[in-house]
C-alpha cells in the first residue's frame, strides 16, 4: 500500500541533469518516472531526451548509442533515430518499418539545468521555466552542487516550505519563523522572516521561496550574504526521488569572506536536510491533517498542489477544513 493517496508522478518540469553533465555528442542513460530514458546532445548543441529502448529488439540507446548530427544511432543494429524519435535509417533494409518510432520528451535547458516535462496523459507543457537573474551573473558565484537520493514524494518535501513549526522544533532555529504564502497558477511564493545562527552570530534574515510546481524551486536568502538555492526534485521510481541543490552566493568585496560565509550557509542547509530525511522516509501522509493556528499556510499549499495531478479513479488530497489564519489569499 502506498504511503501517498495521490499519483506517484506529478505533472510539471523536472530536472534530469546539469548542463555540464552532457557535452556535444555525449549520450547519458537516465531513469525517471519509473522509465528508462536516454539523453544526448546533438552536434548542434541541443539536448534531446527519448525513451531509452529501440523498438527493433530492445537495445538501450544510452549504452553505446552514438550521436550523428541531430540523431542517435542504436548500438545493436545501427538503426538511426532523429530528435523527433522517428527512425530515419536502417542501413541493411530497403524500407523503414512504419512503427519505427520512439517517444520523445519536451526538454528545457535553462539556468544550467536540463529539465523534462512530465504529464501523466502526455499533454504538452502548459508553462515554462525562465532564466533567473543570478545565473551566469559575474556578481554571483557558480553553482556549488549537492545531491541526495531520498525515499519520499515531491509533495511531502515541498510542504516543508510552509510548515513553519518544524524549522524551530526539528532544525533548532532561534525562533519559529512567520510565513506568508500566495499562489499564482503553477507558482507558489512563500516569504518567511527568521532568525538564524551563523559563524558571525545570530542574524535576522528573509527567505523567499518560489516553487514552480513540484520539480523546481528558487530560494533566496538575505542576511549576512545573499544566497540562492536552486533545487530540483525528480521522481526516480515508486519509492525514491533525486534531489539536487545548486548554491550560488553574491560575491563580497573580500573573496575569502564569500567562501567562508557561503560554505557555512551550505553546511547549515545540508544539516537541516539531513534532519528531514528520516522523517520524510518514515512518515505517512495524513489527509485531512489535524492542524492548529500556528502551523503556517499548509491549507493553501495543499489546495495549490491539486493542479499537478492527473487523477484516474483516485481521490484528490483533501485541503484542511480548519481555518488557516496565516494563509494569504491566493
Amino acid at each position: 500500500m502506498s504511503r501517498f493517496p495521490f499519483p506517484r508522478y506529478p505533472n510539471g518540469w523536472f530536472q534530469v541533469a546539469y548542463s555540464d553533465e552532457v557535452a556535444i555528442g555525449g549520450v547519458k542513460p537516465l531513469k525517471y518516472f519509473g522509465k528508462d530514458l536516454v539523453m544526448f546532445r546533438t552536434e548542434a548543441g541541443k539536448v534531446e531526451v527519448l525513451d531509452a529502448h529501440c523498438p527493433h529488439l530492445g537495445a538501450h540507446l544510452g549504452y553505446g548509442g552514438k550521436v550523428e548530427g541531430d540523431c542517435i544511432r542504436c548500438p545493436f543494429h545501427s538503426w538511426k533515430f532523429d530528435a523527433e524519435g522517428m527512425c530515419v535509417e536502417v542501413p541493411y533494409a530497403k524500407k523503414i518499418p512504419d512503427r519505427a518510432k520512439i517517444r520523445t520528451w519536451h526538454v528545457n535547458e535553462v539556468n544550467g539545468l536540463i529539465m523534462v516535462w512530465h504529464h501523466a496523459k502526455g499533454e504538452p507543457p502548459s508553462w515554462g521555466i525562465q532564466k533567473n537573474i543570478e545565473f551566469e551573473n559575474p556578481e554571483w558565484t557558480t553553482y556549488e552542487k549537492r545531491s541526495w537520493r531520498i525515499r519520499t514524494h515531491n509533495q511531502e518535501m515541498a510542504e516543508n516550505a510552509v510548515d513553519t513549526a518544524h524549522f524551530h522544533y526539528v532544525h533548532g532555529t532561534v525562533e519559529q519563523p512567520t510565513s506568508k504564502a500566495e499562489a499564482d497558477k503553477h507558482v507558489l511564493r512563500v516569504v518567511s522572516q527568521t532568525k538564524m545562527r551563523t559563524p558571525m552570530g545570530k542574524t535576522t534574515g528573509t527567505v523567499e521561496s518560489l516553487s514552480y510546481g513540484f520539480g523546481y524551486s528558487l530560494t533566496r536568502f538575505t542576511g549576512i550574504v545573499e544566497t540562492l538555492l536552486v533545487a530540483g526534485v525528480t521522481p526516480i521510481d515508486d519509492e525514491y526521488v533525486d534531489v539536487r541543490f545548486g548554491f550560488a552566493v553574491r560575491k563580497l568585496m573580500n573573496g575569502d569572506a564569500t567562501s567562508t560565509v557561503g560554505a557555512a550557509f551550505m553546511a547549515e542547509i545540508e544539516r537541516q536536510l539531513g534532519q528531514d530525511i528520516p522523517i520524510w522516509e518514515n512518515k505517512i501522509y495524513v489527509t485531512p491533517p489535524l492542524i492548529c493556528d500556528g502551523d503556517g499556510p499548509i491549507g493553501l499549499y495543499r489546495r495549490w498542489c491539486k493542479q499537478f495531478y492527473t487523477m484516474e479513479n483516485q481521490a484528490l488530497p483533501m485541503a484542511p477544513t480548519q481555518p488557516q489564519p496565516e494563509a494569504a489569499t491566493a
